[in-house]
């Protein structure tokens, strides 16, 4: 327990841990990415997908209940990754309690601004996103349970098409900076493989930005209608 204690306080414990989280998130993101773009395959397609993600694990927990415990083990992991993010910043702070005379334009601490303040905006328009199509509270056409129609209608609006590309691209600087920094957290940081780690993190993150973005440019140009 003592050895457990320690690691947690340590801020190389902070960062594991920021970062297996880190990868719990980018794991739902690109499954998520992928359920999106079954939009294309048409509204019957899209909706019976929708359903079984609904109805999975229904003979053990209930219908919609197994979804509902993966939303709760992914809301952990946000307030986990978020909690020990702050804490590491707090340690940063307390470290050099007085700044720069002249802030370097690193590119590690141009990161971790955006790391920072593009975190709370990705939290931020998670909320929105909810209400908008899955609670469906602030999308006055939303229809329960025909998922194909909420997201059409949804992005429909040129404001809520512009607000989540805007999000997604906020969130592929995210995951660009921390699949990078979480792979040499968890060991793999050697000048052999630190271009490699790069390439893989800034492919990842325009694969994302990309996979999101197609869903509600489709629907502005009638393509998903």
């Amino acid at each position: 327990m003592a050895r457990v204690s320690a690691f947690y306080r340590s801020t190389v414990g902070k960062k594991v841990l920021m970062a297996i989280t880190g990868f719990v998130l980018l794991g739902f993101v690109v499954v998520h990415m992928i359920g999106n773009l079954k939009a294309f395959m048409g509204a019957e397609y899209f909706n019976t997908y929708a359903e079984a993600l609904r109805a999975l694990g229904a003979p053990f927990f209930g219908h919609g209940q197994a979804l509902w415990l993966f939303r709760i083990v992914l809301l952990g992991s946000v307030l986990i990754h978020a909690f020990f993010g702050i804490q590491l910043w707090l340690v940063s702070n307390r470290a050099r309690p007085i700044g720069y005379e002249k802030t370097p334009y690193l590119q590690t601490t141009a990161a971790s601004l955006t790391m920072r303040w593009g975190g709370l905006l990705i939290g931020g328009y998670v909320v929105y996103h909810l209400m908008h199509l899955t609670i469906g509270n602030v999308n006055p056409d939303f229809i329960p349970g025909d998922a194909y129609h909420n997201l059409v209608v949804g992005f429909e609006s040129t404001t809520a098409a512009a607000a989540y590309v805007i999000a997604v691209f906020v969130l592929a600087l995210h995951l660009y900076h921390g699949t990078w920094s979480a792979l040499q957290t968890l060991g793999l940081n050697h000048p052999k493989y630190n271009s490699w780690r790069r390439g893989i993190a800034a492919v990842l993150a325009i694969v994302l930005l990309v996979g999101f973005a197609t869903v509600p440019v489709a629907v502005q140009l009638g393509v998903l209608k």
